[in-house]
């Protein structure tokens, strides 16, 4: 493989644009003026402890998304573009938006892992519909969240009676997304750069 775009001035300075951009400044401004409000509202003490409890969620979750976006880096590189497509891609058809609603429910973990796998399931040339359907079905079908949460708080009986209930939506939903997505000509599969934080 060839690295050598490594060594290219130009391509590191647009990672950097991408990376720290307008989105990542607003937001740091967005953070910045809570953090002072924080401050002014409820004192010095609570200030301290409020940055405290943060500094060890974000050394917890830095954990999980360098992980998150190894085992997604790593799969890029893997996984076959033509595969994907044809399973996913723009001809896919019903079944490429059922394929990726059985891919949301088994994909493990929380959002680091299952955005990382969206934007791979993106960059090789899945449907918009099929990655609206992904994203719903990990979301509201997943079954880590189920086995977890929903049969030991509320019981087999209410689990199946939700998951059952909940499994149209995301076909719906990425029925729809498709439609709108080609009547419109949006593509949707790669963020604008003014978009990313």
């Amino acid at each position: 493989m060839d690295y050598s775009f490594l060594k290219d001035a130009e391509w590191r300075r647009s990672i950097l644009k991408a990376a720290f951009g307008k989105g990542f400044v607003a937001f740091m401004a967005f953070a910045f003026a809570m953090g002072l409000l924080c401050f002014v509202i409820s004192g010095e003490a609570r200030f301290v402890e409020t940055l405290i409890s943060d500094w060890h969620l974000i050394r917890k979750m830095v954990v999980r998304i360098l992980v998150a976006l190894s085992i997604a880096a790593l799969i890029w590189v893997m996984m076959p573009r033509d595969k994907i497509s044809a399973l996913v891609g723009n001809n896919s058809g019903l079944r490429g938006i059922l394929i990726a609603l059985v891919a949301g429910c088994l994909t493990p973990g929380g959002p680091s892992s299952a955005y990382a796998l969206l934007a791979v399931l993106a960059s090789g040339g899945a449907d918009v519909g099929a990655l609206i359907a992904y994203i719903t079905s990990w979301s509201i079908l997943g079954m880590q969240r189920i086995l977890i949460w929903d049969v030991p708080f509320m019981g087999f009986e209410f689990s199946s009676f939700r998951f059952l209930i909940s499994l149209p939506l995301p076909i719906v939903a990425g029925l729809i997304a498709r439609t709108l997505s080609r009547r419109f000509k949006w593509d949707l599969r790669k963020p604008k750069e003014s978009d990313t934080i």
